[in-house]
C-alpha cells in the first residue's frame, strides 16, 4: 500500500530587505536623509537602547510581506541598537517614536496622505516633514504630534531671518530650517547643531591640524626661549671674564 507523502512544512515567509526603489530622487533629498540618519546616530551613539535608521522597510502585519513602509529617517526607543535587514514590528514590539520624511516631487503626496495614516495607526508619536526645495509643502518644515484624536500640527517658531524652528519633545532636540541652508538638528542644551559623520570627520581633522599648528608654535617658542637663555648665559660669562680682567690689571 502506497501511503501519501506527509504534508511538507509550510515554507517560511520571506520579508525582503529592499523594495527596489532608490533612497532618493535628487541630491537635496539624499543629503537631508543622510544627514538626519548620521547626525541622530551620533547623538544617540552612547545609548544601546536607541535604534536610528532610515530608508529601511518596516513590516507591521505578520504574515503579510506585501504590507510595509520605509520612513526616510526614524528613531526607535527601547530596542537594541544593531544592524537589521528590515524591521518587523511584531518581533521588536516597539514602533518608531520619531519619523522624518523628506519631500520630493514623487513622494510628498504619499507623505501627507497614506504614510501619515499608517504612522498614526502604528503609534508614531512625532511625525515631521521637511521640504528641501520649499516647493511641495506649505512650509519647508512641519511637525505633528500624536494625540488621542490623531495628529496635531505643532507650532513653528519663525526667526527674524526666516529660520523655521520646531522642538521635538521625543528627541529633546530642535529641528531648524534656515533660508538657503539644509535642515539641521540642534541640541538646545548646548546651542550646537548636530554634525553628520562627514562633518564630524572634517571637524576632527581641523582640530588635529589646529593642535599640530599650536604644538609647532609652542616648540618654536621653546626653541627661541632656549636660544635666548643661552645668549644671556654667554653674555653673563663674557661680563664676568671682562670684570675679572679689570680686577687683575695692575
Amino acid at each position: 500500500m502506497i501511503r501519501p507523502a506527509a504534508a511538507s512544512a509550510a515554507a517560511p515567509i520571506e520579508y525582503p530587505s529592499s523594495d527596489g526603489k532608490p533612497m532618493a530622487e535628487n541630491d537635496a533629498q539624499r543629503s537631508a536623509i543622510m544627514y538626519g540618519i548620521g547626525a541622530l546616530t551620533r547623538h544617540f551613539g552612547d545609548r544601546r537602547d536607541v535604534y536610528v535608521s532610515g530608508d529601511l522597510l518596516i513590516y507591521y502585519e505578520e504574515g503579510n510581506p506585501r504590507v510595509s513602509i520605509a520612513p526616510d529617517v526614524f528613531v526607535v526607543f527601547g530596542v537594541e541598537d544593531r544592524q537589521r535587514p528590515n524591521y518587523k514590528l511584531w518581533e521588536e514590539r516597539h514602533a518608531p517614536a520619531f519619523v522624518l520624511e523628506v519631500a520630493s516631487p514623487s513622494t510628498w503626496r504619499d507623505d501627507v496622505g497614506r504614510k501619515r495614516s499608517v504612522y498614526a495607526r502604528l503609534g508614531v508619536r512625532e511625525y515631521w516633514r521637511y521640504d528641501p526645495a520649499g516647493e511641495h509643502l506649505p512650509a519647508r518644515l512641519q511637525g505633528e504630534r500624536l494625540t488621542r484624536s490623531g495628529y496635531v500640527r505643532q507650532p513653528v517658531a519663525t526667526g527674524t531671518d526666516g529660520t523655521l524652528t520646531l522642538r521635538s519633545e521625543t528627541l529633546g532636540l530642535e529641528l531648524r530650517a534656515a533660508p538657503g541652508r539644509e535642515l539641521r538638528f540642534r541640541d538646545p542644551a548646548t546651542g550646537d547643531d548636530l554634525r553628520s559623520h562627514a562633518e564630524e570627520a572634517e571637524g576632527r581633522l581641523a582640530e588635529a591640524a589646529a593642535r599640530s599648528a599650536a604644538e609647532t608654535r609652542a616648540a618654536a617658542a621653546e626653541t627661541r626661549a632656549a636660544a635666548a637663555e643661552a645668549r644671556v648665559a654667554e653674555l653673563e660669562v663674557a661680563l664676568r671674564e671682562r670684570a675679572s680682567g679689570r680686577e687683575s690689571a695692575p
